[in-house]
């Protein structure tokens, strides 16, 4: 029992000691994406999403005797973005329930599935709204990716533009410690 309110004790004074420095959330939209965020400085900060995503072609099959490859869009896959995050604009349009913010970013993202996989650098356009009465964010965010696309199956390779990944729009709800 002392081990367990120990840990408790640790946990709560850890949480409490990086108040307002971390959120964690969700992000729907070319995909279903856990996120979360830590501000380094007070307003700019570091996102982290890993989810799946269906906003890059993938290769279904491959015939060998007839050297074709179909693609067929909108299949799942596994999805991971990094992002640091700049803080640019707050608004006052509603000083009684929170405040608007305007912020924008740039990073990196991967994923894929079976013979499948995507790398390249993404950007980031959000904007947001932060309830003063509740710790949450409610935001709108454009994510265009920009990458190649591997298919890697034995007997044939091929790397093609991720075009898809311009259209990477997504609602994200973050509850912020």
């Amino acid at each position: 029992m002392k081990r367990v309110l120990l840990i408790f004790a640790a946990i709560l004074l850890t949480t409490t000691a990086f108040a307002q420095q971390w959120s964690v959330g969700g992000r729907v939209g070319s995909g279903f994406q856990a996120l979360g965020q830590y501000k380094y400085d007070g307003k700019n900060y570091i996102e982290a999403r890993f989810g799946a995503s269906w906003n890059n072609p993938l290769i279904t099959s491959w015939v060998a005797t007839e050297n074709t490859i179909n693609v067929h869009q909108g299949r799942v896959m596994a999805d991971f973005m990094l992002l640091h995050n700049w803080h640019l604009l707050d608004m006052d349009w509603t000083p009684r329930g929170g405040k608007w913010f305007v912020d924008a970013g740039a990073g990196v993202n991967a994923g894929g599935v079976a013979h499948y996989a995507y790398v390249g650098v993404a950007g980031m356009a959000r904007l947001g709204f932060t309830f003063n009465n509740l710790p949450l964010t409610v935001a709108v965010d454009w994510t265009p990716t920009f990458g190649p696309g591997i298919l890697y199956v034995k007997g044939a390779n091929d790397v093609f533009f991720n075009e898809l990944g311009l259209a990477n729009m997504g609602i994200s709800c973050t509850y912020n410690f």
